[in-house]
């Protein structure tokens, strides 16, 4: 499949900001066909994110390149009968809608599943909302940093103890994941129809997935377990698997879950051969029960050296650890590059980030740039069947730019 795994079908992204958007952004690397549907004007809000105070200062607008990547842009203006009427021309042609629009605009709009399921009874229809589609709260806008961070206790959870202020989510941190759901929902209606000729309605949310999320200690909390209060880094329950600070500042986090057989290995790789026998630490039960003082330990030989000299004591022995990454860390980081987790635009050097899904034998389409508001509208029209004069009224009407 030269042209990607989903090469012919057609996707209209009806959508705004990341997490809907970003669902379509995943077709087409498998080479779907996607037009992005925005008011004329500045188009989709999402592309003034960057302008905000607190975001960096670049010379391109970073946030659109990733989520507008591969698309072709139409400004219409869906308040118009006569930008509806194009909406539904392409709607009938087309394999998947995408729409983040609450129920209640959909419904005014004339853009609900059951307006256009008429139209086209294969068609996809897949809607994303902050909080379901159902309820006192269906309407009610929402961002992952409220409907998924906040609302499904993530917000709360990654918290040291009670005592620490809430900590915020970064931008699209849980939109991205929710992307994924909303793929996965449409690459199962549309193994669905390959099985009935049947198009089907589908639908996610931020704030399912954010307790999907967290889920482990949401669950626990429904069956009723009993929490212990949260401590602080510094009294955490288990010395092998916290985070400590090098050197130079920086941070890494253990994972031993094996701990009987990985011990021996980390205080090898620590210099600290003493304390394998050490009758205060020769058990897992011991370790844990003297976690504070392992802790103390741990700190002071972890800011005995850098970082890089760790992550060459610490690689190859069988432990499980990770680097606590800085966003400087990213464009050079060589594991990510050769697994084609950052992958250049095509006939440009530029990296941007690959969807997290690889599929043996399908090649991804090489990301494209993100067209500018309209930038293929007319392109669009034409092969929707337009003739030039019809264009040019949309045109001169407004419902077209």
């Amino acid at each position: 499949m030269a042209g990607g795994i989903f090469e012919g079908l057609k996707v209209l992204d009806c959508a705004s900001f990341i997490a809907a958007p970003a669902a379509a952004t995943v077709l087409s690397d498998f080479g779907a066909e996607v037009i992005k549907i925005e008011p004329p004007g500045t188009g989709d809000p999402y592309r003034l994110l960057p302008k905000l105070p607190g975001y960096p200062a670049s010379p391109h607008n970073f946030a659109w390149l990733l989520e507008g990547r591969n698309k072709r842009s139409l400004a219409l203006d869906l308040s118009r009968p006569d930008g509806r009427d194009v909406l539904y021309r392409l709607a009938a042609e087309a394999d998947v809608f995408i729409t983040n629009f609450p129920p209640g605009v959909r419904k005014r709009l004339g853009i609900t599943y059951e307006d256009i399921k008429p139209l086209n009874p294969r068609l996809i229809y897949a809607s994303f909302t902050g909080y379901g589609e159902k309820g006192a709260e269906a309407d009610k806008p929402g961002f992952d940093s409220n409907a998924y961070w906040a609302r499904s206790g993530l917000m709360d959870l990654v918290r040291a103890d009670e005592n620490t202020t809430p900590a915020r989510s970064v931008p699209g941190m849980g939109d991205h994941p929710c992307a994924m759901a909303l793929y996965g929902a449409i690459v199962t209606a549309l193994y669905k129809r390959e099985r009935t000729g049947e198009g089907s309605h589908v639908a996610s949310n931020l704030m399912a997935n954010g307790l999907w999320a967290a889920g482990v200690l949401a669950q626990a909390k429904l069956c009723g377990a009993k929490f212990e209060p949260r401590r602080p880094r510094e009294r955490a329950l288990n010395a092998v698997t916290n985070h400590y600070r090098c050197k130079d500042g920086r941070w890494l986090i253990l994972s031993l879950l094996n701990e009987e057989r990985q011990w021996p290995a980390l205080m090898r790789c620590m210099g600290r051969e003493d304390l394998i026998d050490d009758a205060r630490f020769a058990t897992k039960a011991d370790r844990h029960a003297r976690s504070i003082e392992l802790i103390a330990i741990f700190d002071e030989v972890f800011a005995s050296k850098d970082l890089a000299e760790w992550r060459q004591l610490l690689d190859g022995n069988g432990l499980v650890f990770g680097v606590v990454n800085i966003l400087d860390d990213i464009p050079d980081d060589r594991q990510m590059i050769e697994n084609d987790v950052l992958v250049p635009f095509a006939n440009d050097i530029m990296l941007t980030i690959n969807s997290p899904i690889w599929i043996d034998g399908s090649e991804k389409v090489k990301p494209r740039r993100a067209p500018d508001v309209g930038q293929h509208s007319e392109e669009i029209l034409r092969e929707a069947g337009y003739d030039e004069a019809a264009i040019r009224n949309l045109k001169a009407g407004g419902a077209v730019a």
